[in-house]
């Protein structure tokens, strides 16, 4: 019998309805410019919040990885915790993920590889209702297709913590990591770009140590990667900077989008 994590914000964050998903991440992905489509990525960050405020820039992030799609069979998915309060990295214990799109496989090895390391952690309450993972999902269903997962949830977790994961994976030619994060919150529109500017320069330059947690809900994964991306070589590109002002919201109180990638 399958073990299953049943969608938890479809209808809300995102359609429910198949064919209006499809649409609709689609449309985001194939009006996107972006200027690396030849470029191998083996990571980014792409923003979590609903499709109709950051969708746009989420389309930016996976539509650089088009080019070579055919090619990526595993994805090392990781996501701030907006639900549950915990320290370290907990995976779930189900095999897939659903969503509207079908089931996504998780890859059954993650857990004996990430075994000896002890803060990462079997937890299914940090998942169940967690959107950060699920709302890139779609976006990976409509680019890859056929591929594997391996979700993680990120507590309060080092930089140095969140990089022995990743490096205890051993994502290779055939992977791509993916952090899920917003940027910037509820700041007036004009202080919203200056952080979010700030922060893209922190990301490019792989500089964690000056990424606050005020600065992108997902700082504790993504300062992992930027160590990663160091030790092992990466550079990182700023595809696109955003916010909720220039999508769907009002421009009094903004959250930013941003879309990064790692090459």
């Amino acid at each position: 019998m399958k073990s299953i994590r049943e969608p938890a914000v479809s209808g809300t964050f995102y359609p429910a309805e198949k064919r209006t998903l499809e649409t609709m991440v689609a449309k985001f992905i194939s009006t996107a410019k972006c200027e690396s489509f030849s470029l191998r990525v083996r990571a980014l960050i792409s923003p979590h919040a609903g499709y109709v405020y950051s969708g746009p820039i989420a389309g930016i992030a996976f539509a650089c990885l088009k080019n070579t799609a055919d090619s990526i069979k595993n994805v090392v998915l990781l996501g701030p915790a907006h639900r549950v309060a915990f320290s370290g990295l907990a995976l779930p214990s189900v095999s897939y993920f659903k969503t509207p799109l079908g089931l996504v496989p998780l890859d059954g090895n993650a857990s004996q590889r990430l075994a000896d390391l002890p803060f990462v952690c079997i937890m299914d309450d940090a998942h169940r209702d967690e959107h950060s993972l699920e709302v890139q999902l779609p976006f990976l269903q409509q680019v890859l297709k056929d591929f594997t997962m391996v979700p993680l949830v990120v507590g309060a977790a080092s930089p140095e913590h969140v990089c022995s994961a990743l490096e205890a994976l051993a994502p290779g030619e055939d992977s791509v990591i993916i952090v899920s994060s917003d940027l910037s919150h509820y700041l007036p529109y004009a202080r919203a770009v200056k952080m979010d500017q700030n922060t893209a320069r922190s990301i490019e330059e792989l500089d964690w140590s000056r990424l606050r947690c005020e600065q992108a809900c997902g700082c504790h994964p993504i300062r992992g990667l930027l160590l990663y991306a160091k030790n092992h070589g990466l550079r990182a590109q700023t595809i696109h900077l955003a916010n909720s002002g220039d999508t769907a919201g009002s421009r009094d109180r903004v959250v930013g989008y941003g879309a990064f990638i790692f090459h």
